[in-house]
């Protein structure tokens, strides 16, 4: 089974992150090979590979949940770039962090557009969106 697994969320890490979301893993393995796999195979093999809700609507919720914790910026900016790439519009993704303020606090929601700012800059996203 655990064959299977890391099979079934390499392919879902692909789909979901593409090539950054693979280099981030490898990366990790160099460190933490355990650790890696787990992220594989749970958070992608087994939890991204549910059936319930598409890619579009993991990412904004992941998105959410990073921009509320405010400590996370580093897999905020990883999933920002990944909310892009299933084709979430780039003004979801800032209405998902500006909803934040709400729940989780202005700091969080400032942290999170900063994370943002920065991630469609590198993604040639001009701001203010029209």
């Amino acid at each position: 089974m655990s064959a299977e697994r890391y099979e079934r969320g390499s392919k879902m890490l692909a789909a979901v992150d593409g090539v950054t979301g693979i280099q981030v893993v490898e990366a990790l393995a160099k460190s933490f090979p355990d650790f890696a796999r787990y992220v594989v195979e749970f958070s992608f093999g087994d939890i991204y590979a549910r059936e319930g809700l598409g890619l579009r609507e993991r990412e904004l919720a992941t998105v959410a949940a990073l921009c509320a914790l405010g400590n996370a910026q580093p897999q905020l900016r990883v999933h920002v770039h990944a909310a892009l790439h299933v084709g979430c519009k780039p003004g979801e993704v800032v209405e998902v962090v500006m909803q934040m303020a709400v729940y989780a606090g202005f700091p969080a929601a400032l942290n999170g557009l900063s994370v943002v700012r920065e991630v469609f800059a590198e993604s040639g996203i001009q701001l203010p969106l029209d």
